[in-house]
């Protein structure tokens, strides 16, 4: 399709871009029925707007037909069952110096009260890893994984 938008296509892809952040929400009050669903059906079939799940949104041909160019959308990190916070947790704890709570809580950006819930639960309970905790005079407790054997992490 070239970039010639008829009025109410036009109406319709101003007002989304402009009130809605890209969100097919309103259409003009004239369009009623199949009025409306005709237009809705014109926008899909160019590529102008796109149906997902309950969402109707503005593609990027749609912002390129109002000359506007589209948003960079910055890609997310995925994070695997490798790089979670558990596995990190877990891998500390295999350490031979084990790891102390603030250690922990630093690596995961978590509470004190939040790790020593995920040991009591989902370490020790769920997964049945032994943790081991020990404490030096004057130093700070340090846990860790008593067995090596530890199943890989399912969380």
């Amino acid at each position: 399709m070239s970039n010639k938008l008829t009025p109410t296509q036009h109406a319709i892809l101003s007002h989304a871009l402009a009130q809605t952040q890209g969100k097919v929400l309103w259409f003009p009050e004239t369009l009623k029925g199949g009025a409306k669903a005709k237009a809705i059906e014109s926008l899909v079939s160019h590529g102008l707007i796109s149906q997902k799940k309950r969402e109707t949104v503005v593609t990027k041909a749609g912002y390129e037909a109002l000359g506007l160019k589209p948003p960079v959308v910055e890609p997310r990190t995925v994070r695997t069952r490798e790089t979670s916070k558990q596995a990190t947790v877990i891998n500390m704890l295999k350490r031979a110096e084990g790891a102390s709570i603030e250690q922990i809580c630093a690596a995961t950006g978590w509470q004190p009260h939040t790790v020593r819930g995920a040991m009591a639960g989902a370490l020790k309970k769920k997964l049945g890893l032994d943790i081991q905790s020990s404490k030096e005079s004057g130093g700070a407790r340090t846990y860790r994984i008593a067995s090596q054997e530890t199943p890989t992490c399912q969380a």
